[in-house]
């Protein structure tokens, strides 16, 4: 019985399930139980290095119950196959114990393959063909020197018995891409292209069987060679690893754990409906849209939102997939799960955007669709004319049209585009920023809208606690003791900052924390508490900040602010306000979001270039409007959805703007891929980093307004080179329709121009 049937037959009321009322209720938990995945993918955003897959592996092995766990490090992904009672949880825990972050992909809704088999293939080909053109070369050469007769057509047999062969496998991709071209009713670029090659085979076979002076399978293999080389750069430089739609739907949490009969069943997503209730435990996903019914905790809502500062959650409280439950179990009555959460109508409006973006054209496209047709229309007056000049020759006249189609061929126009992207691409990998996207380097030289996002982007996304030491010492070190107690981000910064101020912990013990409001302890035999301001008894600052309350020890030197909140749980027995009811002494701890490296130089720039720059973020306005102040951006908006990012590039790009969208967050996905051109730092979301066209390495973002300048640049090489493949034409085509250019020096002169136009490309280095 599949998965979601058990599992109707165990939340079905006996009436409609018979079967049920003999079947006890732990034999259906157990066979729900069984039915688990044994695939497990987990996301590593932090590999990198041979030492990390050793590590991960070996790790994951020692699990019992693991048969297999393989890492792929381009990827980022590690494959676990076990047995059924192997958790994805218990997965986690271990990487973690080993310094590695990770969490969990749905493997059934990752389609793509594990390797570049279009990259290795066209790699192949142009192996083949290398080794073939130096082969062929060598031969022909000995036909230049002179030799004759039996020996010349000897020559030209082997050369044709390397040559064919070759042509058929290395010009598979043109052949094919030639053919779909011409059964859709177009002419592509690859249609001359193949229109070439069988013709320099075809002319070269006719010679050699007619014991013809000339024959041009080295021409043939040449051009083979050159236009692989052409092609392959182009898909290097058009190497995205995933669809962003498909890597966005797999960070929804796999499987949720059911509350069926009062027994936990961990269940596979798809078999979640509404009405369902789901336990979500501390540190683990929200696996769907739904209402707390039972519990406290903070939720982490930066993954959907930007939010940098987790929210209380409660009874009542709505929450959505993807969010985060950083501190308390909370039970939740599902409203929507799987494709109708908000998470998968996210991915949805990601692939929306992905098929218009592929709608864009490249240069060399745009080219090839002028070019295509001449050269054919050339190649085949030349053959009509020289059959009426030579009343009939058709041998003579096959030459020319074929020295015409050869000449003309689009090699220079093939790799006009892709050697000054490979150049560019270069030039921007040393100033910290990877292009994946073939076109966007075309893309980013047209832009004239920046927008940001603000969390993780043009700050850390990490909070920073401030001015320490104007704390008593003692004050800090107990706050840093209630710190390491709690996996609260504010809590985390506070123990961190407390350590490199060189404080060590206070001796603070009974530490527990208090979902949705902090952690408590004894220090000294007195309540001590860190958390929010209303339940430490403070008076709440402006400003992001963490609160410590000590009770009843005025001998810290701080008085009170106000008076303490009622606890949100009651106090240990025998333990009140403090010495004597004394009301408890407050210190608050604010903290700031650390700016990113070069982002007031970055806008800066982008300003000064004319360019008109936005900031859009999900976090509370305060935060944003001091940001947008102190970097100088006009136009800000806060609290805005991931939809309404989106929506906000879609406005931009139908008033004629062209965006460049610069994000991390799940949130930013859709703006991303809406945008004309989009930039992500490595730092962010796989889901981020897959939707956008360029990836920023390093920490500094100054290199976004180089990327700006360079991609000008890039498309003006790319022009110019367009302009030397055309004078290249305008020189060569006249002399092969007259006849004083054979289909050999029709192949070096297409090498010439291919070489030309690639040393114009490094200039950009």
């Amino acid at each position: 019985m599949a998965l979601a049937e058990d599992f109707a037959s165990a939340s079905t009321p006996a009436s409609a399930c018979p079967a049920c009322v003999v079947v006890p209720a732990a034999e259906r938990i157990a066979a729900l139980r069984a039915d688990r995945a044994g695939r497990i993918v987990l996301s590593l955003p932090n590999a990198g290095g041979a030492s990390s897959i050793s590590t991960v592996e070996a790790a994951l092995q020692a699990i019992p119950g693991v048969h297999s766990a393989r890492v792929n490090l381009t990827q980022k992904r590690v494959s676990v196959d076990a047995e059924g009672h192997v958790t994805a949880a218990q997965l986690i825990a271990t990487l973690d114990a080993q310094g590695q972050e990770a969490h969990e992909l749905d493997p059934g809704l990752l389609s793509v393959t594990e390797t570049d088999r279009q990259g290795r293939e066209l790699l192949m080909r142009l192996g083949v063909a290398f080794f073939s053109m130096m082969n062929v070369m060598l031969l022909s050469v000995a036909v230049w020197s002179g030799a004759e007769d039996a020996t010349r057509d000897l020559f030209h047999w082997i050369s044709g018995a390397i040559a064919l062969p070759t042509v058929i496998f290395a010009g598979q991709p043109f052949f094919k891409s030639a053919w779909a071209s011409l059964r859709q009713g177009r002419l592509g670029m690859d249609v001359p292209i193949s229109l070439a090659l069988i013709l320099a085979s075809s002319i070269s076979v006719f010679e050699t069987w007619n014991s013809g002076h000339h024959a041009y399978f080295d021409a043939a293999v040449m051009l083979a060679f050159f236009l692989l080389l052409g092609r392959y750069l182009d898909h290097r430089t058009r190497a995205i690893a995933r669809s962003a739609a498909e890597e966005l739907a797999a960070l929804e949490v796999p499987r949720a754990i059911l509350l069926v009969d009062g027994a936990e069943i961990e269940t596979p997503i798809a078999a979640v409906a509404p009405g369902d209730t789901v336990l979500v435990r501390p540190g683990a996903r929200m696996p769907v849209d739904g209402i707390v019914l039972h519990g406290a905790s903070e939720l982490d809502r930066s993954l959907l939102t930007g939010e940098s500062l987790p929210v209380p959650a409660g009874q009542g409280t709505v929450v959505s997939a993807g969010e985060v439950n950083l501190t308390g179990p909370l039970t939740v009555q599902v409203t929507a799960a799987g494709k109708d959460s908000s998470l998968h109508r996210m991915a949805d409006l990601v692939a929306v955007a992905e098929g218009t973006k592929t709608r864009y054209t490249s240069l060399a496209d745009r080219a090839s669709r002028l070019y295509s047709p001449l050269v054919h229309i050339l190649s085949f007056s030349a053959f009509g004319y020289w059959m009426w000049a030579t009343g009939g020759d058709v041998r003579y006249a096959i030459n020319i049209s074929a020295a015409v189609l050869i000449i003309t061929c689009p090699c220079a126009l093939g790799l006009a585009v892709p050697a000054v992207i490979t150049s560019a691409s270069g030039r921007l990998f040393r100033k910290g920023l990877l292009i994946k996207h073939g076109t966007a380097l075309e893309r980013l030289a047209e832009v004239d809208t920046v927008v940001f996002d603000k969390t993780g982007t043009l700050t850390l996304g990490t909070p920073e606690p401030v001015a320490l030491t104007d704390h008593p010492v003692e004050a800090v070190a107990v706050a840093a003791a209630l710190a390491t107690g709690s996996s609260h981000p504010l809590a985390r910064a506070l123990a961190e900052g407390a350590k490199t101020a060189g404080i060590a912990p206070a001796n603070v013990t009974d530490i527990r924390e208090v979902p949705g409001h902090g952690i408590e302890g004894q220090f000294q035999g007195t309540r001590v508490r860190l958390g929010r301001a209303d339940w430490c008894g403070a008076a709440p600052l402006p400003q992001t900040a963490t609160y410590l309350s000590i009770a009843g020890t005025p001998a810290l030197g701080v008085q009170s602010r106000a008076p303490e909140a009622p606890s949100a749980s009651p106090p240990p027995r025998g333990e009140g306000m403090g010495v004597g009811g004394t009301r408890p002494e407050t210190h608050a701890f604010p903290f700031t979001d650390r700016l990113r490296p070069g982002a007031e130089k970055a806008v800066a720039a982008l300003k000064a270039a004319g360019m008109q720059v936005e900031l859009l973020s999900g976090d509370a306005a305060a935060p944003v409007r001091d940001l947008a102040q102190r970097l100088g951006i006009p136009s800000w908006q806060a609290g805005v959805l991931p939809a309404e990012k989106a929506a906000r590039i879609a406005q931009l790009s139908a008033e004629g703007r062209k965006v460049l969208m610069v994000g991390d967050g799940l949130n930013d996905t859709a703006a991303l891929v809406a945008a004309h051109v989009s930039i992500s730092p490595a730092s962010a979301l796989d889901a981020a980093r897959v939707a956008s066209d360029i990836v920023l390495l390093g920490q500094d973002i100054a290199p976004v307004a180089d990327a700006a300048r360079i991609s000008r640049q890039a498309t003006r090489r790319m022009i110019e080179n367009f302009l030397i493949s055309g004078g290249y034409n305008v020189i060569a085509v006249p002399l092969a329709l007259i006849g004083h250019a054979t289909p050999l020096a029709a192949a070096l002169a297409m090498s010439l121009s291919s070489i030309t136009v690639s040393l114009n490309a490094m200039r950009l280095k």
